[in-house]
């Protein structure tokens, strides 16, 4: 007999855990080829996780809700296949992202008999290596670490815990601590210095209602502080004249539709613009880890998009640059779609190197996005209104009606500068204004 190793898989660059929702099997219970034996979450999407082998379910290493490390073991998988009773090595690989059910393609799987132990004493504490990236962008140190009290499971100190710690210190609120007396034995700290609590405490009224944030909810919540948190924030605007673009769209829709039975809108077009202005500045499309500037060779475009439940998913088009504007509208239409039904496989939200928001959609002229990390720029597209404006003729100024819209820049001012970042918000603007209105289909 042989057991493997059912591994957390990676669900994406920037996604160091997962929460297990459900598990479909349980111990002792015989599993095929490729059929389902979990449901996992991230703060992106949701996915299924497949039997990499035939055998029997021997141990589950977590329950249901537990949130669980990348990498880490999640479930223990019997074998009639002749095998070692001695641990062999854990592989040094990162897991392959999961696939859906209809998938052929196993999560990775190492082989051994035992599971690796997560090590509790005070000596040893684990950290992810979220908490750790956290930690060390944060300043905080090991002895701070070793101090803190994790809510996880053994004491394991979450990203909750580091965030709230980070939030605390950031407004110099400390958490109480019992006092030691001088033979050594702690004594109650005395009521006056006692800390003020870390947040304001809010009076409900009698006609309210109280609703939990759903699960995905709480993780966007918790990525945009962490985002807040690592990324020192700048916002620029730029408004821009994009009647050509207008008049071309409305001259043209219905021939498109019919010609490649796609209904063509303005986001492909806004993905073209911001795709040609990556390439005339590179170094928009970058990543930080510590002090080293990581540059993505590969124009990776997100589009962020919103979900029946209120909640928002960012599906990415990998190679941007390298598709024509139908190309563009096929893969943004599908993308949208799918998102929508919630059919997005798990390697359709991952590596991003940019993202584009249209709030536009929802009727705003402009917004200050918050950047997706590890990307360190965001572009808003606002609302297309009509507006008087001033338009440069050979025959003089002339004031006319012009279909105007305001684009907005959210960038990581740690590694862009308003220099950098300005001007390659100014030539996307230019891409946009330039837009060929004699152009064929």
């Amino acid at each position: 007999m042989a057991q493997y190793e059912l591994i957390m898989p990676k669900m994406g660059e920037s996604i160091m855990e997962a929460t297990i929702l459900k598990w479909l099997k349980k111990e002792g219970d015989p599993v095929e080829l490729d059929e389902t034996i979990l449901e996992i979450a991230t703060d992106k999407v949701d996915s299924e996780v497949p039997s990499p082998i035939k055998g029997v379910i021997s141990k589950l290493m977590f329950a249901e809700n537990d949130t669980v490390e990348i990498g880490k073991v999640i479930a223990l998988i019997e074998t009639e296949a002749a095998g070692s009773s001695k641990p062999a090595a854990a592989s040094s690989q990162p897991a392959a992202p999961a696939a859906p059910a209809v998938s052929s393609q196993p999560a990775a799987v190492t082989q051994t008999v035992v599971a690796e132990t997560i090590p509790t004493s005070s000596g040893d504490k684990f950290y992810s290596p979220l908490v750790k990236n956290i930690a060390q962008k944060e300043q905080i140190s090991l002895s701070e670490l070793n101090a803190l009290d994790g809510s996880g499971a053994n004491g394991r100190v979450t990203k909750k815990d580091i965030l709230e710690y980070v939030s605390n210190k950031s407004t110099g609120v400390q958490p109480e601590k019992p006092a030691t007396s001088t033979n050594g034995t702690q004594t109650a700290a005395p009521t006056a210095t006692a800390a003020p609590a870390s947040k304001p405490v809010i009076q409900y009224g009698d006609n309210v209602e109280i609703i939990e944030m759903d699960r995905m909810r709480k993780l966007i919540a918790d990525h945009m502080v962490m985002s807040m948190q690592t990324s020192p924030h700048v916002t620029s605007y730029v408004e821009i004249d994009v009647t050509n673009i207008v008049d071309w769209r409305n001259k043209t829709k219905d021939k498109f539709e019919k010609k490649y039975n796609e209904k063509i809108t303005f986001t492909p077009i806004f993905i073209q613009a911001v795709a040609k202005a990556i390439t005339d500045f590179p170094m928009i499309n970058i990543s930080v880890d510590g002090t080293n500037i990581i540059r993505k060779k590969d124009i990776n475009v997100g589009m962020a998009a919103a979900l029946p439940s209120g909640n928002l998913i960012v599906p990415v088009i990998k190679n941007a640059n390298t598709l024509n504007l139908i190309g563009l509208t096929k893969a943004v239409n599908d993308l949208a779609n799918r998102a929508r039904a919630n059919k997005l496989k798990p390697e359709e939200i991952q590596e991003g190197t940019f993202t584009v928001t249209n709030v536009g959609t929802f009727g705003n002229v402009m917004g200050t996005p918050i950047i997706n990390q590890p990307q360190v720029a965001i572009l808003a597209v606002g609302a297309i209104r009509k507006k008087p404006a001033v338009v440069e003729t050979p025959y003089g100024d002339l004031i006319a009606v012009r279909q105007m819209m305001f684009l907005s820049l959210s960038y990581d001012h740690r590694v862009v500068d308003g220099s950098l970042g300005g001007t390659f918000l100014r030539r996307i603007g230019d891409y946009l204004e330039q837009f060929d209105a004699s152009q064929d289909i």
